[in-house]
């Protein structure tokens, strides 16, 4: 089978495609074929060795993908071969023809969703879904601003709080972007590029601040996140590129808080209730991955690119 493997840790450049031996399925595993990989910005970060997790080498990238079990091990009862399927990590990395998952990687995929919408759940939808509510609490008929909604992480952020009974306020760096972020389903769309975005949010929230920021790039907009919070309100971190100097003081007055979070954190239960979640949303269509662009899986490093640069649109995916 081919697969993409990193030799050395470094730029998008390190990653070569490359015949491998096929994947095999041992007690609790199931191999899926591959019908498209998800590309998230945490695999650029685990691509440069800088990443918290740091996996041995050679290694192939790679936590979202969908396709069809090709075969399952002994002990393996919730998938079968021939199971339209998506990944919530794996043991060989997803950008590849063929990966291989422990059996609780493997969730079903509903028939109403395409494999290349199902590469773009685990990362983005589970993301998205434990910082707004079981990092964030974020509750019905609260108000809430996600930065940078028009990537995959905030097109999922949109969907998952519209429909728990949110206001959602969301950001946009291009018109193209700001279109994409009102059909998701935000109630207000904003230009973070616009000098006075900060006013405006809080006009829209009638002087009183939003309860909730989720945060994509929180080096860039972590200081300003904080004087628009209502008291109580939290800010949860899902993203960040670099260092930012705050002011505590923003925080006391409004008894808020920041939260940071990753989801390989996520404990096993609360793991289990994510997927039970995104299942229903997918199935009942409340949940509709947006699929910015697929990529021939030998261009990579494109990919790697790409999912970096400012003005996101809906999920990268590669296509085996």
């Amino acid at each position: 089978m081919k697969a993409i493997k990193v030799r050395e840790f470094g730029g998008p450049e390190v990653m070569k495609l490359e015949d491998t031996a096929d994947v095999v399925a041992g007690e609790g595993q199931v191999v899926v074929r591959v019908h498209a990989a998800g590309v998230n910005p945490v695999d650029t970060y685990i691509r440069t060795g800088t990443y918290a997790v740091k996996p041995n080498l050679p290694y192939t990238p790679g936590l979202d993908a969908a396709g069809v079990v090709e075969s399952a091990g002994t002990g393996v009862t919730h998938v079968k071969p021939g199971d339209r399927v998506y990944i919530a990590g794996s043991i060989s990395g997803s950008y590849a023809e063929k990966t291989l998952c422990n059996s609780g990687q493997v969730h079903p995929l509903p028939d109403n969703v395409s494999f290349a919408q199902g590469a773009c759940v685990f990362v983005p939808y589970g993301t998205a879904y434990r910082g707004l509510f079981q990092r964030g609490g974020a509750k019905a008929g609260e108000t809430v601003l996600i930065h940078g909604a028009s990537g995959g992480v905030g097109t999922a952020g949109v969907q998952l709080a519209r429909a728990a009974g949110l206001t959602v306020i969301g950001t946009g760096g291009t018109e193209r972007g700001r279109a994409l972020v009102k059909a998701q389903g935000a109630h207000h769309v904003v230009d973070h590029g616009d000098p006075d975005y900060l006013r405006q949010i809080m006009d829209l929230t009638e002087g009183r601040g939003v309860d909730m920021v989720l945060e994509m790039l929180a080096n860039v907009n972590l200081a300003k996140d904080l004087t628009l919070l209502a008291r109580g309100g939290r800010v949860v971190v899902v993203g960040n590129r670099g260092t930012i100097e705050i002011n505590p003081r923003e925080t006391m007055g409004r008894d808020a808080c920041i939260m940071g979070m990753v989801l390989l954190n996520t404990p096993a239960a609360e793991l289990a209730s994510i997927h039970a979640g995104l299942y229903a949303g997918l199935e009942n269509g409340s949940l509709r991955p947006v699929v910015g662009q697929e990529i021939p899986l030998a261009e990579a490093a494109r990919a790697h690119i790409a999912v970096m640069e400012p003005g996101a649109y809906g999920k990268i995916v590669l296509i085996p």
